[in-house]
C-alpha cells in the first residue's frame, strides 16, 4: 500500500475478529510508533502492550468509549515521559505523532484500529495511571485498540479546499 494511500483509507476500527495478532506485527507496531518525530529528538513516549483478556475488559470498563477493547486481541498505551522532556507540554505532541504512526502501520499490516483518547480527560488518565500502576512522571496520551477488523467503512470525501489559505489567511 502506498502512503498516501495508507493515510486516505484508513479508518477508524471497533469490530474485530478473533484472529491471532503475530508478535512480529506487534513490534512493528512499536517500531512504528518509535520512528515518530518528537521535539528537540527526545523521543519522550513508553509503550505498554495488552494482551490480556481480563486487563482489555477492564479497561473497556472504565473508558466510556472502550467497549470495542472486549472483542479487540490487544491494546497499546502510548504514555509521555515528562522526565525526558527538554521542551515542557511536547509530550503530547510526540506521543500524538507516536499514536498516529501506529494506527498508519496497523492499517499497513492489514489490521484495524482505533484512537481512545485518554489526555486531557483527567478522570480517565486517572483511571489508567492507577490500573497500570503508572510512576508520576509518566502520562498516558491514548489507548489504541487493535485487531483485525471485521467491519469496513466508506472512504469520504475529506478534501476541503475552502480551508486551505496560501501566505496569508
Amino acid at each position: 500500500m502506498e502512503i498516501i494511500e495508507g493515510i486516505i483509507t484508513r479508518r477508524s476500527i471497533r469490530k474485530y475478529t478473533s484472529q491471532k495478532i503475530s508478535d512480529e506485527q506487534v513490534q512493528v507496531l512499536l517500531k512504528a510508533g518509535m520512528y515518530a518525530p518528537s521535539a528537540r529528538n527526545q523521543q519522550p513516549w513508553h509503550f505498554i502492550v495488552i494482551n490480556k483478556r481480563e486487563i482489555l475488559n477492564k479497561i473497556a470498563g472504565i473508558h466510556p468509549y472502550a467497549k470495542m477493547l472486549t472483542e479487540a486481541r490487544l491494546a497499546i498505551l502510548v504514555c509521555g515521559d515528562e522526565a525526558l522532556e527538554l521542551s515542557s507540554g511536547y509530550w503530547v505532541v510526540d506521543c500524538s505523532a507516536a499514536t498516529q504512526n501506529i494506527l498508519l502501520a496497523a492499517h499497513g499490516l492489514g489490521l484495524g484500529s482505533v484512537w481512545l483518547g485518554l489526555h486531557p480527560r483527567e478522570e480517565r488518565k486517572q483511571a489508567v495511571r492507577e490500573l497500570f500502576k503508572l510512576p508520576a512522571n509518566i502520562q498516558p496520551l491514548s489507548l489504541i485498540s487493535i485487531g483485525y477488523p471485521n467491519e469496513s467503512k466508506e472512504i469520504p470525501d475529506r478534501f476541503k479546499p475552502e480551508r486551505i489559505h496560501f501566505n496569508f489567511w
